[in-house]
């Protein structure tokens, strides 16, 4: 037995479960190791903070391409933001499709999370294939 352990007296078995508590849109879930086959099906989980911001994206980058506002520094001004802080978040328009139905579906990569978004590459092809949402330490798109 790889991971259990057996007292002297026979009586109690412990077993070790190589496992994380991560939290992801303030709920607390079960993460397996990097590499490590899934225990079960993922369920969809929608994170409502990065939904919430990649909605409020793309209606501020309406809002600019409509005319409402000039630029940026006006948007930000209007919405009493730091422009720094509305840049950053108008990134989030520039994610692939496939990433943003994600997002909407609950599928997006356990690892994908708002904070991440400072670094990640413009280029669709190397958001999926370099896995920006791994920065934090994580190898894939698939887990942690």
């Amino acid at each position: 037995m790889n991971n259990g352990e057996i007292s002297r007296e026979g009586s109690l078995l412990t077993v070790s479960i190589p496992m994380a508590i991560r939290k992801r849109g303030g709920r607390k879930v079960v993460v397996s190791p990097a590499g490590a086959e899934a225990w079960a099906p993922s369920r969809p989980r929608i994170d409502n903070t990065l939904l919430r911001a990649l909605v409020q994206a793309f209606h501020w980058q309406h809002k600019l391409e409509s005319g409402q506002h000039a630029t940026i520094s006006e948007l930000a001004e209007a919405l009493k933001l730091d422009r720094s802080f509305v840049s950053h978040m108008l990134r989030l328009t520039l994610l692939a499709p496939d990433l943003v139905e994600a997002v909407l579906d609950g599928r997006q990569p356990p690892t994908m999370q708002l904070q991440l978004v400072r670094g990640f590459p413009v280029e669709w092809e190397r958001q999926r294939n370099t896995c920006w949402l791994g920065r934090s330490g994580f190898g894939d798109l698939h887990g942690p």
